[in-house]
């Protein structure tokens, strides 16, 4: 299994904290501080002017993926603050959770998870992380086309060209709403 690294801002309701349940199965590592943040790790950060993509394959090999479980306004803060090194956004993507079921872009931390390892070609992984909750198989289901197409990109301005082609074409088709970003 990849690296998968959480860092917990304590922020959310526990019992529906997908993070938490992660930590508790063993499936990820906790990190209290963002001090701790593994250097060389993948950062998901959703203002991030780079998309995650297959090119990201060995340092999620060598250094994991971290995602921050805290409020969007702390996030903001954080990625301010601290200059992560390898911080990478995730392409549009429909969350299958509880709480966003259907939202474009507005994943819980096990979909970014799920949707990072899939597009690095660590398919298996992603797909081991399926076991957390009932629902995130509906998330591969749903996702299914654009997270094959999104791990066949060679780079990451190849995995913008498809989310555009694939929002522009459902937008003219009235099916989903823009993402928020437009960022290589």
């Amino acid at each position: 299994m990849s690296k998968l690294f959480i860092y917990h801002a304590n922020q959310c309701n526990p019992k529906k904290c997908t993070s938490l349940k992660m930590i508790r199965m063993n499936k990820a590592v906790l990190i209290k501080t963002p001090y701790k943040i593994p250097k060389n790790s993948i950062i998901l950060n959703p203002y991030a002017e780079k998309a995650l993509s297959p090119e990201d394959r060995s340092l999620v090999e060598k250094f994991g993926i971290t995602a921050l479980d805290c409020s969007w306004k702390e996030a903001e803060i954080m990625f301010r603050k601290f200059r992560f090194k390898n911080q990478r956004s995730l392409p549009f993507l429909i969350a299958c959770n509880p709480i966003n079921y259907g939202k474009p872009c507005m994943l819980s931390t096990i979909e970014a998870f799920i949707a990072s390892l899939y597009i690095t070609n660590f398919k298996e992984d992603a797909l081991n992380l399926t076991s957390c909750f009932k629902w995130t198989e509906t998330f591969i289901k749903v996702n299914y086309e654009l997270l094959e197409r999104y791990s066949n990109a060679k780079n990451s301005a190849e995995i913008i060209e498809i989310q555009n082609d694939y929002i522009n074409y459902n937008l003219n088709n009235s099916k989903v709403r823009k993402c928020h970003s437009k960022k290589q």
